[in-house]
Parts: C-alpha cells; structure tokens; sequence
C-alpha cells in the first residue's frame, strides 16, 4: 500500500542526506526505498538517509539509551547498506533536532547515538562540532588502484569508527585528475569495504600552527562525494602521522563543497563545520 512520507532535504559542505522522522521505529525502509530515495533523477537526490530515532525504539539503541542518549542516528548509505557512523550527517542531524525544537545543542555537549558508539555535538558559530572518539592506525600495507592514477599507491589504514584508506598525492593536478566515478580498487580489499581519501598537502604544509590539506573521496556504497566529514577527520591523521612529531594538531581540510576543521585532543578526534537544512517535502514511497 502506498504511503506517504515527510522528509527534509540537508546537507554539510555539499554532502547531502534526506531526512526522516521516525521517533518511535515504525518505519522500515527496505534496501530499494532507500537507493530510490537517493537517486538523483527518480528520487530526491542524496548521498544517504538519515533516519531520527529514539534510542528506545530501535535495537542499536540500547547502550545509547543506557548512556542518556535521546535520539539515535540510523543512517544508510545511497544504495540502502548499512553504514557506521557519518560525520557530515550526524552534524545535519543535530540542526535537525535543534531546529524542530527535539533538543537543545549549545556550549554544554549533547550525546547521540550511532552504530559506532555514543558521540557528542556542541553548536559553533558554523554549525556543530563532533567528538568523533578515539582513533585507530593499521600499519598494514594496502595497494590502492585508481583511475588517473599511473601506477598504484600505498594506502594508509585509519579507523574513526568507520574505515578508511587514506592516499598522499604529490600534486594538485594528480588530485585533480582522478576519475573517481569509478571505485579505488584496494590490495587486499578490506572485508567489510573502506572509504578512500586521496590527499595533496598544502604548501607550506603548517601556517600558525594550523595545517591545510585538500581531499577527495570515494565513499563506499555512494561514490566520490562532494564532501565526507570523517573521512576529512582520518585525512588529517594520516598527513599528522606521516609528517612527524613536529606535525600541529588543528587542520583545515579543504574538499570540494567547502572546509571543514578537524582537532585532536587528549587522544580523540574531534571535527566542525556547517549544516544546512534545504527544503521540506512529502512524496508516496511504493
């Protein structure tokens, strides 16, 4: 039976999401709904869904709740899988509950609830920041094949709970020259996938004390996108593992849609930018 659904259209430096209410679970979206919804030509048009959920009402909820967590954020890539955690759609999110008045996101930090852990968001004169957690390296030696790209590159592993490949580039015009509407080929390919970032670092590398870098990326089950929040977060680790002990800890990490800032403290990274809320609609899901 046709149903009709109420959505929200944002975004966070470009990359996109279609927004879903959903306090208490009762929609289930299958794997199809979604990949239509986020088609650019049938559809709405996004990189993924966000669906806002109360931590009670879905079963990845229950540590989230436990922990004071309200609202949980069940995100799903363009093509309907599964994904972890997203940092460009967990800062949507949160505009979207502070601007339909479901909480309050200021000075003092606010937990929501993803598939990798609880995160916390404070408001900045941007947006939001999110204290993505601590991270992880593999030392791992991973070939990454791309088109554009002569010949194959090693490929650094960094998990920010979700995995990453990330790629250093030694000049704009390899950047530029990628063609990523085909997918990076990963030697060994990882078992369950990664987004691969590919990374040219500024020139100087660090001005007052702040690094800049420019990244592009394939996210997995969605393609190169214009803008992928953790994996800006796991750029400017890599660029901080490889530069050395003298490498700062603030970055600026230019992407296609816009600049995001990432920070290190105490063992966690931490990532800021804006969020934009487009339009609101209603259309018939099949």
């Amino acid at each position: 039976m046709p149903q009709t659904l109420t959505f929200t259209k944002g975004h966070g430096t470009g990359n996109d999401f279609v927004i879903v209410a959903d306090p208490d679970g009762e929609l289930a979206l299958t794997d199809d709904q979604v990949a239509v919804l986020c088609d650019r030509r049938f559809g709405v048009g996004a990189d993924g869904i966000l669906r806002v959920v109360r931590t009670g009402a879905i079963a990845e909820g229950a540590d989230a709740a436990a922990a004071g967590a309200e609202w949980f954020m069940d995100y799903r890539n363009a093509d309907g899988s599964v994904a972890e955690m997203c940092g460009n759609g967990i800062r949507v999110f949160a505009r979207y509950l502070t601007d339909n008045a479901l909480a309050r996101i200021g000075a003092d930090p606010v937990a929501i609830g993803t598939r990798a852990g609880v995160k916390t968001l404070t408001a900045t004169p941007d947006g939001f920041e999110v204290d993505l957690g601590a991270w992880t390296l593999d030392d791992a030696d991973v070939l990454v094949q791309a088109r554009g790209l002569p010949v194959a590159r090693p490929g650094l592993g960094v998990d920010v709970g979700n995995p990453h490949v990330v790629v250093a580039l030694p000049a704009e015009d390899e950047l530029t020259g990628l063609d990523l509407t085909y997918q990076p080929v990963l030697t060994p390919a990882p078992s369950h996938g990664a987004n691969v970032e590919f990374v040219v670092p500024a020139d100087p590398l660090v001005r007052g004390g702040v690094g800049t870098i420019r990244m592009r990326v394939f996210e997995r089950g969605v393609g190169e996108t214009l803008s992928c929040g953790t994996g800006t977060a796991a750029a400017a680790l890599a660029v901080r593992e490889w530069a050395g002990q003298a490498a700062p800890d603030d970055w600026r990490v230019q992407v296609p849609g816009g600049e995001l800032g990432v920070r290190m403290r105490d063992g966690h990274v931490l990532l800021s930018g804006p969020a934009v809320l487009v339009y609101t609609g209603e259309l018939t899901l099949a």
